[in-house]
Parts: structure tokens; sequence; C-alpha cells
């Protein structure tokens, strides 16, 4: 899969078993009506036990810059998932998911369903809302790399 371009997001959850998130690229629009979208996380990491039991989450989509962001998400530094969220600038959506301030698109969901599929779980979630933020290059990763894609002329 590393030879497939994909946009960079930091996934993130936020409410009563508390705060975490994570780097990934697994996301994708399932349906318009109702707006839904899915992403895939390990179910043995500690995102997925935190997002199943707060039963919201985040999409926050990466720009050019985000990198050393992407990282910390990752795991890089070995910060704890509250610690994490020292970096950057947050703000807390309707659903009590954390929203990055200068993500390129923020989508704030409710969980409708999840599904296991070997290592993995499957989480749909019902688009609550949206939050665009200024049209800056996106960050993809392809080939092992964080690359950047430049918004088209006009794009704003």
């Amino acid at each position: 899969m590393s030879r497939v371009a994909a946009a960079v997001h930091v996934i993130t959850t936020g409410g009563p078993a508390g705060r975490g998130g994570a780097t990934m690229t697994a996301v994708t629009s399932v349906s318009d009506a109702p707006p839904t979208v899915l992403i895939c996380l390990n179910r043995s990491g500690r995102l997925a036990t935190l997002l199943r039991a707060n039963g919201v989450f985040s999409v926050n989509t990466l720009v050019e810059g985000d990198e050393h962001l992407a990282g910390v998400f990752a795991g890089v530094g070995g910060l704890d998932h509250e610690a994490r969220f020292g970096v950057g600038e947050w703000t807390v959506a309707a659903t009590g998911a954390p929203v990055l301030a200068g993500a390129r698109m923020a989508i704030d969901c409710r969980v409708s369903e999840i599904g296991d599929v070997g290592s993995h779980a499957v989480i749909f979630g019902v688009v609550e809302s949206v939050h665009l933020g200024p049209v800056h290059p996106a960050l993809i990763y392809l080939d092992r790399a964080y690359r950047v894609v430049p918004p088209l002329d006009g794009d704003a």
C-alpha cells in the first residue's frame, strides 16, 4: 500500500474515556445520504479502545508543514495519547472530538457501526459537521515518504 498515494490525517477522539489520536491514511467516503466516512485502525491499539468507548471521532486532514505533527501522532517521540495534543492548536467539535485548528479539513463524526476485519476495526462514522480550513498544499504519503500536492490554480 506504500505505492498508493493517500492524504495524511490525524484521527482523534475525545469523551468520557479520554482523548487520543493517531496518524493514518485509511480514510474514505462511504455515502452522502447520510454523509458517512470510514476509518480503519488496529484493534489492539489504545486509540481503538478510546474510540469505541467515546463513540465519536474527527478526521483532521494535514497540510504542508504538518510533517512533525504527523510524526508525533504516529508515535515518534513516544508521547502518550494525551501529551500528543501539546503539539498543534486544538479545539473541540460538537461531538467532543478534538479538531486541529489548522487542518485543511476536519470532519466531526459519530460512530454508527464497527466491524472487525483481521487485525483492524473498520469504523463507520456519520458526519455531524465539517470544518473547512484554508486551502494550503495537501500533505500526502507515497513510497514511504511525505509529499506535498499544491492547490490547483484558482482554488480558494
